[in-house]
């Protein structure tokens, strides 16, 4: 079993919905962003198009966080899932540097959106959320122990975001990339990314 995420770039409008959906079901803090929908502009002048492109950790088998972390909080999972041990952590950041897609960040404000006055959303959802820490996706972990789909995929309008099983070659994911021809991010990297983009 390996978890993975498959992304339609055709299907992609960069509405948002998924980053809002991640920001709103994680509590993350100000500035914190686990899923990214970057606006781009491909092409040469006069032939230029403008591409959304959703980005996220993309849970690497070999992590170069992982292999950096001094302390073992960075992990992966036998499904594939790096996740971070929040008590192991010590916010050295090496993971930050070594991550070839941007996709940690450093918990260090303990003030919300309006200051050190927090609303009752963050008091909530902050106390998860240890200070001094690095942080990253973590495809919902909670959500999937409870039989549901990553908070981005279930609010995805375009139904561009499809999430399942990399080893079941049945599962839909899959099927998406090898019929659509699925591609990694940064290949190069020797990584092996987790989430695979279907071309648009």
């Amino acid at each position: 079993m390996k978890y993975g995420m498959v992304i339609d770039l055709k299907k992609c409008v960069g509405c948002m919905a998924c980053t809002i959906a991640c920001k709103t079901t994680n509590h993350t803090r100000p500035g914190i962003f686990w899923n990214v929908v970057k606006d781009l502009e491909v092409g040469k002048y006069p032939s230029v198009r403008r591409v959304f492109l959703p980005t996220l950790c993309m849970h690497c088998e070999k992590a170069p966080c992982v292999e950096v972390c001094p302390t073992g909080a960075s992990h992966r999972r036998e499904d594939g899932i790096v996740l971070i041990d929040y008590e192991k952590c010590v916010g050295c950041k090496a993971c930050i540097e070594n991550c070839p897609y941007g996709a940690r960040y450093f918990n260090g404000d303990p003030e919300g959106y309006f200051g050190d006055q927090l609303t009752a959303n963050e008091e909530i959802g902050y106390e998860q959320h240890k200070v001094g820490v690095v942080e990253k996706c973590n495809f919902c972990i909670d959500r999937l122990e409870q039989g549901k789909e990553p908070a981005c995929v279930q609010t995805c309008i375009g139904r561009a975001r499809c999430f399942g099983n990399l080893d079941d070659s049945d599962s839909e994911v899959s099927k998406r990339i090898k019929s659509k021809h699925g591609f990694q991010l940064h290949k190069e990297c020797g990584t092996n990314p987790s989430v695979y983009y279907l071309p648009e």
